[in-house]
Parts: C-alpha cells; sequence; structure tokens
C-alpha cells in the first residue's frame, strides 16, 4: 500500500542512521524538547493529515512529558497552513502534518506564498492507503461502470467534491475525470468530512476519500464505495472492488502522509523527530489503528521523504499540464 518510488527502511535501521547523525551533529538540540510543540494541519478534523497527526502528538506528549497540540488551519488546499509554517522559527516547535495536497498545490497553483520544496525540511512519511470512490446511497450507481454512463448520459451535470482547491482528492477527482473520460463539475469544500457529507446527503456525486476517512461510514452501510483506488482490494474492504478492475485499467491513487519542519531547522531536532516519530509509527497500538483505517505506517529517512517530495511535485506537474488541471 506503499506510494510508488517510496523504499521504507525497517524500524532498527531507521534507528541506527538517526542515532549516528544525531551523535554526529553534536548537542545543539540537547535541550530540545522544553515546551509546547504545535502539529499545524492545513485540513479540518477528521481527515488523513489531521488523524495521524492526533496520533502522532499523543505519543510525542507521552514521550517527551511535554504538550504537543494539532492545530487546525484549513483553506485553499492546506496552502494556507504551510505559509504558516514556512514562515515559522525554524527551532522544530511548529510543524506542519501534510498529504498529497502538499504536492498537488505545486503542481496546480501558478504562485504560492511559499516554495513547496525549499521552504520545508522533511522528517518523515509517516502513512499511506489508498482512495475509496464514494456516491450517494440514492443515485443508483452501483459500479464504476454505471457511475461512467450515468456521467456520459448527462455530460456536465454531474459534480464531485473535494477537500478544497488543489487538495489531493481535488486532484483525485480531476483524474478519474480523465481516465474515465466524463465531464463533472469540481465543487471544493473545506475539508473531508464536509466532502463526505455533501457526498452522503446526494448534493454531489462522487467523491475520491481516503479510505482511512471513510471506512468506518462505508462499514456502517451510510454512504456506498463502489470501488478502491489501489491496485489490489484492501482487506479492510474485501468486497468492494478496484478501480483498475472495474474497466479503468491501471488506474491508481495513493494518498499519503508525512511531517515537515520549516527549512533551516537543526539538523538535530529533524533527526530526533525523525526517531521519535519513526518509533511512534512501529508502536503496535498505532500501526494497529492505522490498519484499522485503511492507512499502513510508512516511516523514511528525512532524505528519503524530502527526494519523494520533489519527485511526486515533478509527476503530477507533469500529469496536470497534460490534463490542463489548474487551481483556476
Amino acid at each position: 500500500m506503499n506510494p510508488p518510488g517510496v523504499h521504507l527502511l525497517p524500524a532498527a535501521a531507521l534507528f541506527a542512521a538517526a542515532s549516528c547523525a544525531f551523535a554526529q551533529a553534536g548537542s545543539d538540540a540537547a535541550d530540545y524538547p522544553n515546551r509546547t510543540i504545535r502539529i499545524v494541519v492545513g485540513f479540518t478534523p477528521g481527515g488523513g493529515p489531521d488523524i495521524t497527526a492526533r496520533y502522532l502528538a499523543q505519543k510525542l506528549a507521552d514521550t517527551w512529558k511535554q504538550q504537543v497540540i494539532v492545530d487546525n488551519r484549513p483553506g485553499a488546499g492546506g496552502t494556507i497552513a504551510g505559509q504558516i509554517v514556512a514562515g515559522a522559527n525554524p527551532d522544530g516547535y511548529t510543524l506542519l502534518s501534510v498529504s498529497n495536497a502538499h504536492s498537488v498545490a505545486a503542481a496546480i497553483y501558478s504562485k504560492l506564498p511559499y516554495d513547496t520544496v525549499r521552504d520545508f525540511a522533511g522528517i518523515t512519511m509517516t502513512a499511506s492507503g489508498p482512495a475509496l470512490l464514494l456516491v450517494p446511497p440514492g443515485l443508483g450507481t452501483k459500479s464504476v461502470k454505471d457511475l461512467i454512463a450515468l456521467a456520459r448520459s448527462r455530460p456536465g451535470q454531474l459534480n464531485f467534491s473535494s477537500a478544497g482547491v488543489g487538495s489531493g482528492s481535488h486532484f483525485a477527482g480531476e483524474l478519474f475525470k480523465s481516465a474515465a473520460g466524463i465531464d463533472a463539475v469540481h465543487i471544493p469544500l473545506k475539508g473531508i468530512p464536509e466532502a463526505i457529507t455533501e457526498t452522503m446527503a446526494g448534493r454531489v456525486h462522487f467523491f475520491m476519500s481516503p479510505l482511512a476517512s471513510a471506512i468506518g461510514l462505508v462499514k456502517e452501510g451510510k454512504v456506498p464505495a463502489i470501488a478502491v483506488t489501489s491496485l489490489q482490494r484492501v482487506p479492510q474492504l474485501p468486497a468492494v472492488p478496484t478501480v483498475a478492475e472495474s474497466g479503468l485499467p491501471g488506474f491508481r491513487w495513493d494518498y499519503w502522509y508525512g511531517i515537515l519542519a520549516p527549512a533551516k531547522t537543526p539538523r538535530p531536532i529533524i533527526v530526533l523527530l525523525n526517531q521519535e516519530i519513526t518509533r511512534a509509527l512501529e508502536q503496535p497500538e498505532v500501526g494497529g489503528r492505522l490498519s484499522a483505517l485503511g492507512a499502513e505506517p510508512a516511516p523514511t529517512t528525512p532524505q528519503a521523504f524530502d527526494a519523494f517530495i520533489s519527485k511526486d511535485i515533478a509527476t503530477l506537474t507533469a500529469v496536470a499540464r497534460k490534463e490542463k488541471i489548474t487551481a483556476q
């Protein structure tokens, strides 16, 4: 379930690398942390970046005996939160919980208030998982083929929700439109919970929701999921087919999540954060909670996360240009 191109390291290797780097870096972070740490999330509570941030905040607070708070600053596809953290003091006390939206914004916005690569330092990817293609209970579409047929019979009349312009769910919806050859109107909302609510209510016709955000509602029968965007079916919902097996061969979309710090954050602090977050992700309790939600722990080194984001931006930018996907 890991995003393509990401090579995950065993926990022991990550701990060894982190410990070695920390020892070489000196004692700049010897008293870190000694006050409250803030993790800024660019979306409303309930989405993947928020869920993973809250899991980690609890674990880090328990380990360090310091308060770790989650600060939701939704809007503009996560770029409001990005601007806050990019301009924060690079001391390790203001972090950013990111998702695909971080790369998507760089691909579809003509101008951002920060440089997506240069103004941040990667700490680690935290988790990854696929999307669920949700439709309203009363739409009458039981499969991807049904949805495509309906959209083609009503060109330009169907719409899809997202967590905002430039969000991962916006891009996922646009990719599905392109692959399916359909015309549907984008309806940006404040966050993932709002997008799910509008889909359940029938005011929008489909939503590419992170599996982690919708799996409970799907299991309770409150909203239908007609497909999953991984290449294989997921064990949590074995009856739900993949988009690829439902008429769009090769279609895949992974949501990923991670933690960034402002650029110029001292390397010893980056290494310590990587070490402790990785340790938290490797705990069975956290892994089990993520797995139950449809995501898997995916810790990386800081360098690997930086490299992944740069590659992801390049890939999404190429797709955005080809498909003429913009934030306007």
